[in-house]
């Protein structure tokens, strides 16, 4: 399984079967600079934010997965989870969808736009989760230390930080160094590359890694 990150929140998800998912895909102008461009069997929109909802960029003629439940296709399984975008259960931004992917018989959960505080029911409903796919930088989202809570309790093998400001990013958002200041340097991975690869055989339960693909936008 890869995981290549294309900006901000979207995530292009990779099964060694061939099939793909893009998760979140983001308008230009909603964030500041263009996602990577790339085709995909499937896109799954967490809410319908333009930083988060731009199916237009995704090349192919994708299955676009945003509602809550489970959806399964060419091998994939796909469970999404409603909660809120903000901490006054939805007054203020909405609701946002979690979604939980099988891929390779490794869990991947991407959190979207969460906003509201960890909760000891929604995380019996993530639990388990290998790659935690986690947004970091307030304002829109859970900040550093919210981000950490939920890393915490989930308990992750993989945490790959987004939705944080970068060079090119005009959302008034932290930038991921407020996140990594809250973990030991032994336990994070700043990658040479945009993209990771994974096996069930990489996760033993023992710690959590954090990886950061590479921040070509700064």
């Amino acid at each position: 399984m890869k995981i290549q990150w294309l900006g901000h929140s979207a995530f292009r998800i990779t099964e060694s079967t061939g099939s793909t998912v893009i998760t979140d895909p983001f308008k230009p102008a909603a964030v500041g600079y263009a996602m990577a461009y790339a085709s995909a069997d499937a896109v799954t929109l967490s809410h319908k934010h333009d930083d988060h909802n731009f199916v237009e960029g995704v090349k192919g003629s994708p299955v676009v997965v945003d509602t809550p439940g489970n959806h399964d296709f060419k091998g994939i399984s796909i469970n999404g989870i409603s909660c809120w975008h903000d901490e006054a259960e939805g007054k203020k931004r909405g609701e946002n969808i979690i979604y939980k992917f099988s891929f390779d018989g490794v869990t991947v959960c991407h959190l979207g736009d969460i906003g509201e505080e960890c909760s000891p029911e929604l995380i019996e409903q993530l639990f388990p989760v290998n790659v935690l796919l986690l947004p970091v930088g307030g304002t829109y989202t859970i900040d550093a230390e919210q981000a950490k809570e939920y890393v915490e309790r989930i308990m992750p093998d993989i945490v790959i930080p987004m939705h944080y400001k970068t060079k090119h990013c005009e959302l008034d958002i932290d930038r991921l160094d407020a996140f990594l200041r809250l973990f030991d340097d032994e336990n994070i991975l700043e990658l040479d590359s945009d993209t990771v690869e994974f096996d069930r055989g990489d996760f033993n339960g023992e710690s959590t890694k954090i990886i950061v693909p590479k921040r070509y936008k700064g």
